[in-house]
């Protein structure tokens, strides 16, 4: 079902850097002569925020004589290339990220490659875990009995939090009539919109739907609503049939925004990208998409009048998730040379002032629960959502990505009118048999 995130740019992505503090901002101005000369090397993807990595590398080699080299590997499929064949040649940097979902994180864990943080967490009562929100930090951690066989523990350091949601612009929202600042709370309210946004000729929802993994969040958030988490994840255990009629259900939620005229032509092929610069360009009036959309909109359009929206709901019976927490974690190399010095390093970039000045440089919202209050309206609005969060990387089981594949497509033929609810239903779970026959025949 519902699967991981990919680069919660587009990112659901599963990945980077940050950790806590060590009184370094604090420290003496004068390098120690023992870390002088000393270097550490960081791989990451992300092309908003390199100049500010470089200012920070360069007041922490100030600070401590340890210089700090960030290099930049974009995009992210080339990063995530460059990752896997530095693992298989034994030739990871100090510190690195993983894009991908928990089952690649795991996989560097058994081959040795990312170093356990538990134990550098725990230090002097827990001072650095605390420093996190607990939803980002999850997704670094590995709980008792999980299902990917690792040792119970915190593998990565958080350096933001994301959530994904809904956006809309208020300007046009005027144009069609409507409370700017009242967007829809229900579903019925959010597709009576459509009607409005065909008769204007404007564009509905844009996303990147041509990157399924975005749909697959949006389907899993009104799978929580509809049917609650338990349902969920019995349906990913093999206990729910995708047949069932809470599924269909979900499923028949694609047909209705389809034939209400609720979203954009051309989503399903869309790149977010694409939709990004639909929406900041004022032409359209929703997007979906998550909180690192607020830097990206700010360089289309800095005047773009807008604001963020949960998902309108369709039930009272269960609450609204959306997908959140870690958006970039930084994991450090067990098998470095430096892994002292990055584990310092990264308690060091995940301190307050060093966060704040990252959040603020780049409109990220910090994994650092002491920075939110020195970051914009609409990223608070991000934050907020927060209390909603949830994220397949944490529910301790994985569905199948066949089955996810298979129900992302499925959407995508409703959305163009080529198959009913039922029938996409139907095939998934045939896919879904199949899935748990291979595995029951291992």
């Amino acid at each position: 079902m519902i699967g991981g995130i990919k680069n919660f740019k587009g990112v659901l992505v599963f990945s980077l850097l940050t950790l806590a503090s060590i009184n370094l901002a604090g420290c003496s101005s004068q390098p120690s002569t023992q870390a002088k000369g000393k270097s550490i090397s960081v791989w990451h993807w992300m092309t908003d925020r390199q100049t500010a990595f470089e200012e920070l590398a360069k007041r922490y080699e100030a600070a401590t004589g340890v210089k700090v080299n960030f290099e930049l590997y974009a995009p992210s499929d080339a990063y995530s290339q460059k990752v896997r064949a530095a693992a298989q040649g034994i030739n990871l940097p100090d510190i690195f990220g993983i894009l991908g979902e928990k089952r690649d994180f795991s996989s560097f864990i058994k081959a040795g490659h990312i170093l356990d943080l538990t134990s550098y967490m725990n230090e002097n009562d827990q001072a650095w875990r605390n420093i996190f929100f607990p939803k980002a930090l999850a997704l670094n951690e590995f709980n008792e009995d999980n299902s990917y066989g690792i040792n119970t523990g915190t593998y990565g350091v958080p350096i933001d939090i994301m959530t994904i949601q809904m956006l809309y612009n208020k300007d046009l929202f005027k144009q069609l009539g409507l409370d700017p600042e009242k967007p829809p709370v229900t579903f019925q309210e959010f597709i009576d919109i459509g009607k409005k946004i065909k008769e204007t000729k404007l564009q509905g929802m844009v996303s990147g739907w041509g990157e399924v993994w975005m749909i697959d969040c949006l389907a899993n958030n009104y799978a929580f609503n509809i049917m609650g988490k338990d349902k969920v994840l019995a349906t990913i255990r093999g206990e729910v049939s995708y047949t069932d009629p809470d599924w269909i259900e979900v499923l028949g939620l694609f047909e209705k925004m389809r034939n209400s005229g609720v979203l954009s032509d051309g989503l399903i092929s869309m790149v977010n990208k694409t939709a990004e610069q639909l929406f900041a360009n004022g032409k359209a009036v929703f997007a979906f998409n998550g909180s690192w959309c607020v830097n990206v909109y700010k360089g289309m359009n800095p005047n773009l009048n807008y604001a963020s929206m949960l998902p309108p709901k369709v039930s009272d019976k269960y609450p609204m998730a959306i997908w959140g927490g870690a958006g970039s974690s930084f994991m450090v190399n067990a098998r470095g040379q430096n892994k002292e010095e990055a584990v310092k390093f990264l308690k060091w970039f995940s301190a307050r002032d060093q966060q704040t000045y990252l959040s603020e440089k780049t409109n990220n919202l910090s994994a650092n629960k002491e920075c939110v209050g020195s970051i914009s309206e609409v990223l608070s609005q991000f934050a907020k959502s927060m209390d909603f969060a949830t994220h397949p990387n944490i529910w301790g089981v994985s569905e199948f990505p066949a089955v996810i594949e298979a129900l992302d497509k499925g959407i995508q033929t409703i959305i163009l009118g080529e198959k009913t609810p039922e029938q996409v239903a139907a095939e998934v779970q045939k896919v879904k048999v199949r899935e748990l026959d291979k595995k029951k025949n291992k």
